[in-house]
């Protein structure tokens, strides 16, 4: 019996790339079963990216980092006997929610319209993942939506060409925001006994995020763009130099920039012009070039030890193995063990801890293999013969 408070939540997710499956990834989270489908001859293209770590077709590295925790089997929906294989795998596991980041006009080709998916069960909670909404089938993908969506244009240095950032924020952004209406749509169900579907556009998603760009662009006409590692309204924000690596140090008002220089190695900087965040702001280069001569005559756990004692914000530019290693996060890191060549992964932790990532100690499954689970599901639960599953697989339905 699996604990947590989606414990009795049936996922099938037609899924693939990064977007989707990191959803469902934070559903396994919570508890819930999550069954991966994917298409018995090309399958999802992620499961070859990275490094073949384990030796063997399509467990590549990049594939392992989201995917524990699931089942996966394969289906070829756009033949009609796929079209009555999946028919029963949402009438009888049964099927609480359907995912897919197909493009829409696949929806009906491939027999999951949710009105199609409607008729089979009532009350199934319909997600569709894509680039731009169901009206467009533009293909997107995350580097693509932050040029698009304007996140390039905010990251980088100020007179050097726009970045994108260091992870596929676009990509999980959209996870975050569906995960949050497939909570509504849970809830709504209990309250009402009725589905939802549920149409998340990456692009409007990205878009999003841009909370004070867009205000302060349309409402005041001001040009919001990157400025490397400062901040357009607080100073001294930014990257410093030390003994030994580098720190980031964030004044966030003019009485932790009081608190800094009432040190002695900042008294120097307690000028009249610096009293005020503006004047900080307006006189930004010069402040921080002499910020940074300073900052280079002591290590970094000695800055850091000092700005803490003072309750002004820093840290240590870390690494991703550092990261790791952090007082906060080492002990909630997920871990998968391969059962067959005792492979162990560490995987990123979770947003929250929940009651079911306690119940199995951080511990999920590995993660699955191509059409892993397809004996299981077609054969034990499904009821189709040994027979039937080889003609199938002959065939390229399974």
């Amino acid at each position: 019996m699996r604990a947590g408070i989606l414990s009795d939540i049936i996922v099938l997710s037609l899924e693939q790339a990064t977007t989707l499956p990191y959803l469902t990834w934070r559903l396994i989270q919570d508890g819930a079963r999550v069954i991966r489908m994917e298409h018995p001859v090309y399958g999802d293209p992620n499961r070859r990216i990275g490094d073949n770590v384990l030796g063997e077709e399509r467990m590549n590295s990049y594939f392992l980092a989201i995917n524990s925790g699931k089942e996966a089997i394969t289906l070829d929906l756009a033949t009609q006997q796929g079209g009555e294989i999946l028919e029963g795998l949402i009438s009888k596991l049964p099927v609480d929610i359907f995912c897919t980041n197909q493009l829409p006009r696949n929806y009906a080709k491939l027999g999951i319209e949710y009105k199609m998916l409607r008729k089979i069960k009532e009350d199934i909670i319909w997600l569709g993942l894509t680039g731009f909404g169901p009206t467009s089938n533009e293909a997107a993908y995350d580097p693509v939506l932050q040029a698009r969506g304007g996140l390039m244009e905010l990251t980088g240095e100020k007179d050097a060409d726009p970045q994108v950032v260091g992870i596929p924020l676009a990509d999980m952004g959209a996870s975050e925001h569906g995960y949050g209406e497939l909570m509504k749509a849970l809830y709504k169900r209990v309250l009402t006994g009725k589905g939802t579907r549920i149409d998340i556009s990456m692009f409007q998603s990205t878009v999003s995020w841009l909370t004070v760009p867009i205000t302060l662009t349309k409402s005041f006409g001001k040009t919001i763009t990157r400025r490397g590692n400062t901040h357009e309204f607080f100073a001294p924000v930014s990257v410093y130099a030390t003994k030994d690596g580098y720190v980031y140090i964030a004044v966030g008002n003019d009485k932790q920039w009081n608190t800094i220089t009432s040190m002695p190695e900042f008294r120097h900087l307690a000028k009249e012009k610096y009293e005020m965040n503006a004047g900080r702001i307006a006189d930004v280069v010069s402040l921080n070039r002499e910020i940074n001569e300073v900052t280079k005559t002591k290590t970094t756990r000695e800055w850091i030890d000092i700005f803490t004692k003072a309750t002004v914000p820093i840290s240590k530019v870390n690494s991703a193995e550092e990261v790791t290693r952090d007082s906060f996060i080492k002990d909630i890191l997920l871990h998968a063990k391969d059962p067959k060549t005792g492979t162990e992964l560490t995987l990123s932790p979770p947003p929250f801890t929940t009651a079911y990532l306690d119940s199995v100690h951080f511990t999920l499954s590995f993660p699955p293999r191509f059409g892993e689970h397809n004996e299981e599901i077609y054969g034990s639960m499904l009821g189709y013969s040994q027979d039937q599953l080889k003609e199938f697989k002959e065939k390229n339905i399974i």
